[in-house]
């Protein structure tokens, strides 16, 4: 938001622009304005202060108020960048004479940061062309492991009820009904309200079963791209929301639609993809599926609100456009998109994953998910997708059986995927007949187009790559050239009626 001119700051902020009141050192600072803090920028640090307000959705109008939620921040946003958020900072003194960390009685109090680079954060570095599916990746490692590790919502809480997750819902409609009185616009609001309504009471059930399962977390709450940053090479989280309960503890799966949606308005809709990919991938969370299109109707209909009061503020015509753009986002992602199932089949090393990775990623509609065997094989065994399991060739977790249950299980997710509206690429050797077989009947029974993947290369080429592969020792794939050898004694060819189901993507 525009600074407010000298005139109408604050005595305190306005004295605390003073490079003298700062550490020795510090030539200038810079102030940051948004709706609720002044955030003050000098030397090497950052120092937010809380506005004095008090919102319906927040309250900072007294000094106990703010300094809480100064300590609130810091405690919440400590859970992942412990080096970036400092500690909070009295300010004492008078308002034309105040002092930071000074003693005596506070009259105020500073979160202190740790300043970055600001060129990294992930919104410029989206700007720029720079954000790459290694960024995403390294992200959805770190939030995986945010979430595994965040405090569960006790039963008895209101917290990941039906009634709870529908009532802020409901809300985005009635502002947007005051904040947008265009006739046309209400006809396509009140749609995508039939379309929420129907929807949350199609998956009431499933959300009480997540809340029971434990999957509603204290989240971070505010993850878009301008709340992460890329420090020493990883992506790292701030901010998050410290200052209403209710919009932090959350159904993971709303956290996952919150960055889902804001990389579709950033226009990219291969990241996104490969994002909610990269999530499910790792945590194994795929029952969150069929819930991810309502978070992210929801969440997209905030934006239109949040650009709605902006227009209010300024009638701006740059606000009103953004605001139905945020509403045709919420339409697209309501709108039915046909799905498909997908098989790859090849020989280890033959380039099924790389295949599997770019028919996700040129899904024009983001809706699609990958399900990698080698990832699955594992889970079921509970190991992580990169630790070695130690057997031997047709042992362990290689036996005939659990080569059985592996793909039993790769089919259940399939189903369930394809159900929900997702398209699915299973990414899996499928070197016998019956194996395919199972999953074009599969595509039948969901009545679903099927089709299959089939890179190959020289045998010579599939060697070096397993070697490099288990160089490199961070792929799921326990693939060795032993393994390679049992599989060219074992593989049945695609039949003439499947090579007409093939999908004519470049060879490898």
């Amino acid at each position: 938001m525009p600074i407010a001119p000298p005139a109408e700051r604050p005595p305190l902020i306005q004295a605390l622009l003073q490079p003298t009141r700062h550490r020795p050192g510090t030539d200038t600072v810079t102030l940051v304005e948004t709706h609720i803090s002044w955030i003050l920028l000098a030397g090497a640090f950052a120092y937010k202060i809380k506005k004095p307000l008090k919102l319906p959705f927040l309250d900072f109008s007294t000094l106990a108020l703010r300094k809480q939620c100064c300590d609130d921040e810091l405690r919440l946003n400590r859970r992942f960048a412990p080096d970036i958020y400092l500690d909070v900072v009295p300010i004492t003194g008078e308002p034309l004479d105040p002092h930071l960390g000074g003693p005596g009685l506070a009259i105020e109090h500073a979160v202190r940061m740790r300043r970055f680079d600001e060129h990294g954060r992930l919104d410029r570095v989206c700007a720029r062309g720079a954000l790459t599916a290694d960024h995403l990746n390294d992200l959805a490692d770190t939030l995986v492991a945010f979430h595994a590790a965040a405090a569960v919502a006790p039963l008895e809480t209101r917290f990941g009820s039906p009634e709870h997750i529908l009532a802020p819902a409901l809300d985005n409609f009635r502002d947007l009904a005051q904040l947008l009185p265009d006739a046309r616009l209400q006809l396509r609001l009140a749609a995508l309200r039939d379309w929420t309504d129907a929807e949350h009471r199609r998956l009431t059930p499933l959300m009480r079963e997540r809340k029971a399962s434990g999957q509603i977390r204290e989240c971070h709450g505010d993850l878009h791209l301008a709340n992460m940053v890329l420090l020493d090479g990883h992506v790292r989280m701030f901010d998050c929301l410290e200052f209403n309960e209710d919009l932090r503890w959350l159904d993971t799966a709303n956290e996952i639609a919150f960055t889902y949606v804001d990389l579709l308005d950033h226009g990219k809709a291969d990241l996104a993809n490969g994002f909610v990919d990269a999530v499910l991938s790792r945590s194994g969370d795929y029952a969150a599926v069929p819930l991810l299109r309502f978070y992210a109707v929801y969440r997209a209909l905030v934006r239109a609100k949040v650009a709605a009061i902006r227009h209010g503020q300024t009638q701006g015509m740059d606000e009103t456009h953004a605001a139905e753009v945020c509403i045709a986002q919420a339409e697209r992602l309501a709108a039915p998109v046909a799905p498909r199932l997908v098989i790859t089949h090849g020989l280890s090393g033959c380039g099924k994953t790389v295949a599997a990775r770019q028919w996700l990623q040129a899904d024009p509609h983001a809706r699609s998910l990958r399900l990698r065997s080698d990832v699955e094989r594992k889970r079921l065994f509970g190991l992580a997708p990169s630790q070695r399991s130690g057997s031997d060739t047709d042992a362990g977790i290689y036996t005939p059986d659990a080569h059985a249950r592996t793909y039993q299980r790769l089919a259940e997710l399939a189903s369930a995927a394809l159900q929900a509206g997702w398209s699915v690429v299973v990414d899996a050797a499928f070197l016998q007949r019956r194996e395919r077989d199972m999953f074009r009947a599969l595509a039948g029974l969901r009545s679903v187009p099927f089709s299959i993947l089939a890179p190959q290369a020289d045998v010579a080429v599939l060697r070096e790559r397993i070697l490099d592969r288990q160089r490199a020792g961070q792929d799921a794939s326990e693939a060795t050239i032993a393994v390679l050898e049992r599989q060219l004694q074992r593989i049945e060819p695609l039949g003439d009626d499947e090579a007409a189901l093939r999908l004519g993507l470049p060879q490898h």
